[in-house]
């Protein structure tokens, strides 16, 4: 039975043939149902064969919290993602998101600041001058391509504030963060060897930057308060690189997804549309309810620390674990008529977007802001923009989210 007779025949699904690690899945945007049926009949599913070897599926809400929220049993050394390390230790790269206790908080903390509740409230006033900007200058009257118009040059320009990065060299950070992302068939050595050259020029790039910024006055940009701070100021090269990819696609995939997502959902559902254009005071709910309904990263991986059962099936020592985040944010436990994009819903913002314990997003706060700010600009200047056409998708597991999505003003 193939991949694609199980997506058509999803109650019919082999359980024990059930890979929900195909990328193919999620490009085609076939998965639903299969989540469905694990969440039903298989919560805690166990993947003998994978392209990334074996690995367990949790799928439940409650599940996911309890595995998510215990650090000391579900490690995230050495990596958060089905893809397995590099077999060369020398060459593999890591960062606070791939560290457990104490090494996870102390570099945390370096950057965190960046994003706290002080420099919200400095970004606001910026995010509605750019925001305000790029909508003026969206075409009428004739098709576009969101994503590269809004979602991506949104984010781009933002994440290109938080590292302090030279504005006309911007679009490198989608570049490498697209790169980063990527998963290529394990056969496929050249894309592999491609893609690292792409990610030393990034670390090339910015160690120009680290070198210019290491004595330089204290500054709230990712790169000044790394090199700055004790515990991250002696990173290697690797863990440098590491660090950098994480806050790369961490402001960039949450963001820009969601921003696609969000006006999708609403051109599915009118009578959701036609409510926030009524009563804008709905954005900040809608906000949290597009990011749940969007999943903007689907998973993340922990690997088991000891032998610890789950619904009557053992989890060893060793192996690997997948939280998926897309399938717990559906999980009619948790959320009322899940499969419907509602933006009253009244526990919206109890999503697993953002993850949970430790390794909880540190930027979500300002992902929510930057939402809320172009809703709130569009509405007054563009009361609706109309979907024309099937949105592209991103073919990877790891990053739920689009490489186009035409739409029209007018």
């Amino acid at each position: 039975m193939t991949a694609a007779t199980l997506d058509r025949n999803p109650h019919d699904a082999a359980l024990d043939r059930l890979d929900m690690s195909l990328a193919s899945r999620f490009r085609d945007n076939t998965f639903w149902p299969l989540f469905e049926k694990l969440r039903r009949e298989d919560p805690i599913h166990y993947c003998r064969e994978s392209e990334f070897g074996p690995f367990w599926s949790i799928t439940r809400y409650d599940d996911i919290m309890r595995v998510d929220t215990d650090h000391k049993t579900f490690s995230s050394e050495p990596t958060i993602t089905l893809i397995n390390p590099h077999p060369d230790p020398a060459r593999r790269t890591s960062s606070f998101i791939t560290m457990d206790q104490p090494r996870h908080t102390q570099h945390r903390k370096a950057v965190n600041p960046s994003v706290g509740p002080q420099n919200l409230a400095a970004f606001e006033k910026l995010i509605r001058q750019r925001s305000i900007a790029v909508i003026e200058s969206l075409p009428i009257g004739e098709t576009f391509d969101w994503v590269e118009r809004v979602s991506v040059e949104l984010t781009t320009q933002m994440l290109a504030t938080l590292f302090d990065f030279p504005f006309e060299d911007r679009h490198l950070l989608t570049h490498w963060s697209d790169q980063a992302t990527a998963v290529y068939p394990r056969a496929d050595k050249a894309s592999w060897r491609a893609q690292e050259a792409e990610l030393y020029k990034c670390l090339a790039y910015f160690q120009r930057l680290w070198a210019e910024r290491q004595d330089a006055p204290s500054a709230f940009d990712f790169v000044s308060m790394l090199a700055q701070n004790p515990a991250t100021a002696t990173m290697d090269a690797r863990e440098l690189l590491g660090t950098l990819v994480l806050l790369i696609v961490g402001g960039n995939d949450t963001t820009r997804n969601s921003i696609t997502g969000g006006l999708y959902f609403l051109n599915q559902n009118p009578v959701e549309y036609d409510k926030v254009r009524r009563d804008p005071a709905l954005i900040p709910n809608m906000v949290a309810e597009i990011i749940r309904y969007q999943t903007p990263l689907a998973y993340m991986s922990r690997r088991a620390t000891r032998d610890v059962e789950l619904h009557g099936k053992t989890i060893c020592a060793g192996d690997k674990v997948a939280m998926w985040y897309i399938s717990g944010n559906r999980d009619p436990a948790k959320f009322r008529d899940p499969d419907m994009f509602d933006i009253t819903r009244e526990n919206a913002r109890q999503h697993l977007s953002f993850g949970f314990g430790i390794h909880r997003c540190m930027g979500n706060r300002l992902a929510e802001l930057q939402l809320r700010v172009l809703w709130e600009e569009l509405l007054r200047r563009h009361p609706r923009i109309s979907v024309v056409g099937e949105p592209e998708r991103v073919a990877s597991s790891f990053v739920h989210g689009y490489q186009r999505l035409p739409v029209r003003i007018g």
